[in-house]
């Protein structure tokens, strides 16, 4: 393909970059001829040596292969004693591939006074290349007939420079990945997303990014994309306050792969607002609620949810167990040590979590009597997991250690629920409540359940529940508010 000339009017950015080839003549000669040429060098992983970094053994480079799409920063330096007067030298583009591909800062002109005797010429990519293409950098000319356009050599002249346009990888990763808030309504968090091979504003700013599973409320916003094509700062303010002690609040934000960007390394960011009161796992609200000697314990619950047009409580109820964990967790109790005197075959509970899933079989439970959600959902844990949550609601004791009350969460997650195989959804849900002894024995769960997931809800639906651990209890008074409808998935 003939190479085609471009030229575009924009400004001029300077940065200092000063560096010499193993054959230009020594700079303190003063006899010296002054020249003009390419100064792009190469660290030892072959990135772009940038200011201030450089280096005086290493050899400029006539060609590059670029597979970043961040700005490509290409010095040309005027070897000479410090000058008297301003000096231009010009220089063109040429392209085999698509002109629309990159843009060229400045145009053609480049500007050297003083002992300012290094000027730069970037080039940025606001569109993904499809095919291998090269672009060249060619010096022409400058102001002053007595520099020399290339190095005073035969063995590198340097007054072309040849970028070829290589396959380029986009990824993105957080460089931190937690952050604790004291949970104050308007508190702000700023965090960054990194692309270490840069990123095209254009196949983002349309498309999310993140996915979520949100202990509290909050907005996210994000600073203007400008030139920077490393990273992008968010900024997340809290929306509501989240000041008990005795709970934690905890929103995970999760990278996914979305075309021409694959997540990697660091994917998740976990914002907490911390416990503040110290649990006393023999307080154990988790066995108010599970009895492990029977495989078929139900607890019994309500939900406000639509029922042909009116809003009503509905009940519904699942198989319910505590959460196995190891010796060494923090929240673990002793259950049971087998019989044994070996501590190896001893087995612990979580004094605070509890879980709903089936006693065998692949089939699913009714968890927080989600099936009323959807009109064609599969009951078969192959296609629909999420309707058995085996770590689902954690306790918080009153003071740390209360038997009769405390707060209550929904542990943080995404399920998945779908009609097939082939359609399936991810939903985050999250919630938070309270429970207490209400009567000799009976334990009631009082909290609200989001479900959030665009395409199903159109973003966040919620509604209220009432747990119990017995089936004899009140029904719960009618609630003056709205209440969810049956979607079809």
């Amino acid at each position: 393909m003939n190479l085609t000339k471009i030229i575009s009017a924009l400004s001029l950015v300077v940065i200092l970059f000063s560096s010499c080839s193993k054959d230009d003549y020594k700079l303190e000669s003063k006899n010296i001829d002054p020249f003009i040429r390419f100064n792009f060098m190469v660290n030892s992983a072959g990135a772009p040596l940038e200011y201030p970094a450089v280096s005086t053994t290493t050899i400029p480079s006539a060609t590059y292969e670029n597979k970043s799409v961040k700005i490509l920063k290409v010095p040309v330096t005027l070897t000479s004693s410090t000058l008297k007067n301003p000096v231009t030298a010009n220089f063109s583009t040429a392209t085999s591939g698509d002109l629309d591909t990159f843009t060229v800062e400045p145009a053609s002109e480049l500007l050297f006074q003083g002992n300012k005797l290094t000027d730069t010429i970037y080039l940025s990519f606001d569109k993904r290349w499809k095919d291998k293409q090269t672009i060249s950098l060619k010096l022409e000319n400058t102001s002053d007939s007595n520099i020399h356009i290339g190095n005073l050599n035969t063995a590198g002249l340097n007054d072309i420079f040849t970028i070829t346009l290589g396959e380029s990888t986009t990824y993105y990763t957080f460089p931190i990945k937690d952050f604790i808030v004291k949970g104050e309504v308007g508190e702000k968090i700023d965090f960054k997303v990194n692309f270490p091979n840069g990123f095209i504003p254009s196949e983002i700013e349309n498309t999310s990014i993140f996915k979520f599973q949100n202990g509290f409320e909050y907005s996210l916003t994000h600073d203007d994309y400008g030139d920077n094509r490393s990273s992008i700062t968010y900024h997340l303010t809290l929306l509501e306050d989240i000041q008990n002690d005795d709970a934690r609040y905890e929103t995970k934000i999760t990278l996914i792969n979305i075309p021409n960007y694959v997540a990697s390394g660091n994917i998740g960011l976990t914002i907490v607002k911390p416990i503040k009161s110290p649990r006393d796992i023999q307080a154990y609200p988790a066995s108010k609620f599970t009895d492990p000697t029977n495989a078929f314990y139900l607890t019994y619950g309500e939900h406000w949810f639509n029922n042909n047009g009116n809003c009503t409580w509905q009940t519904f109820n699942a198989l319910t167990f505590p959460v196995i964990v190891t010796k060494d967790n923090e929240n673990a109790i002793l259950y049971s040590d087998r019989g044994t005197t070996n501590p190896n075959d001893d087995v612990y509970h979580d004094a605070f979590k509890i879980g709903f899933n089936v006693a065998t079989g692949t089939n699913t439970v009714n968890s927080f009597g989600l099936k009323r959600f959807f009109s064609n959902e599969s009951g078969s844990a192959a296609v629909s997991p999420g309707f058995n949550i085996t770590s689902a609601l954690e306790f918080f004791p009153a003071n740390g250690n209360s038997k009769t009350q405390g707060t209550v969460l929904v542990i943080p997650q995404d399920i998945t629920i779908g009609s097939s195989a082939t359609n399936t959804h991810v939903i985050a849900i999250s919630g938070e409540g309270t429970y207490k002894e209400t009567s000799n024995g009976l334990f009631e769960i009082s909290f609200e359940l989001k479900l959030t997931n665009d395409k199903l809800f159109g973003g966040t639906v919620s509604t209220q529940y009432r747990m119990y651990n017995n089936r004899v209890y009140t029904k719960p008074t009618p609630l003056n508010i709205a209440c969810p409808k049956e979607v079809t998935l």
